[in-house]
């Protein structure tokens, strides 16, 4: 598949974290800056049939995709196929350029762009759509990932239970207290990544979703929710204490 030619340079420290991006139009695309969570460029599998329509892919990138995003098999729980129907291509894994002054291995996480990036040797990331903090519930600075789990159990902090008294009504006692055990009814999805900061858990994650057409969109309470198949994908090759960097 063709990947988008973008070159974005990212300047980031514990105590401030800036971002500025530039298009390329090395492959010949013009910008088209009404796309959705992209407003510098789209790539050539990417076309319109009329201005102010969702992008669709072409034949051969949405075969690619079928297989990116099927069902995964040999989980616990299922884990279906993505209607691709629902979601915006540009939100879809693609590998891009992206310089930055973070080591290959680091996330970066632009909360604007609903992006998260997933840095590669030599100039190169892995890009996937995101779901981000409701406006008021967004988070960002410097943390690591303190820890990872598969089918992770869901534990809603109390503040956010009293605001949403209809999540108390899907508690129940776990090992680590009142929550909501690991399967498809978890908001967590199939794969979570714990994000600390100073020794202390921020309460902020990156999780999958079972509900990939919120991709995106600015939905959750502050955590990165991502299609459940990129979550995987992002999990197997992320270790503990890789570093994040939550764009302002």
């Amino acid at each position: 598949m063709k990947s988008i030619s973008r070159r974005a340079f990212v300047l980031g420290t514990s105590s401030a974290v800036a971002t500025l991006a530039v298009a390329s139009s090395a492959l010949g695309e013009s910008v088209d800056r009404s796309l959705p969570g992209d407003s510098f460029g789209f790539a050539s599998n990417f076309s319109r049939s009329s201005f102010g329509q969702r992008p669709r892919l072409d034949p051969e990138a949405a075969r690619e995709y079928a297989g990116m995003y099927a069902e995964v098999l040999g989980e616990p729980f299922p884990v279906p196929a993505v209607d691709l129907a629902q979601i915006d291509p540009a939100f879809l894994r693609q590998e891009v350029d992206y310089f930055s002054v973070e080591p290959a291995g680091t996330i970066i996480v632009d909360p604007y762009a609903r992006y998260l990036y997933h840095l590669q040797p030599g100039g190169r990331a892995t890009r996937y759509g995101v779901g981000v903090g409701r406006q008021g519930f967004g988070w960002s600075g410097v943390a690591s990932i303190n820890s990872k789990q598969e089918w992770p159990d869901w534990y809603p902090p109390l503040e956010m239970v009293e605001r949403q008294p209809e999540i108390a009504v899907q508690l129940v006692d776990l090992r680590s207290g009142r929550g909501v055990a690991g399967g498809v009814t978890n908001p967590l999805g199939c794969r979570a990544l714990y994000l600390w900061q100073d020794n202390k858990d921020t309460l902020y994650r990156i999780h999958g979703t079972f509900e990939p057409w919120t991709i995106g969109t600015n939905v959750s309470s502050g955590c990165i929710r991502m299609i459940n198949q990129d979550v995987i994908h992002l999990y197997q090759r992320t270790p503990v204490g890789t570093n994040v960097v939550v764009l302002a």
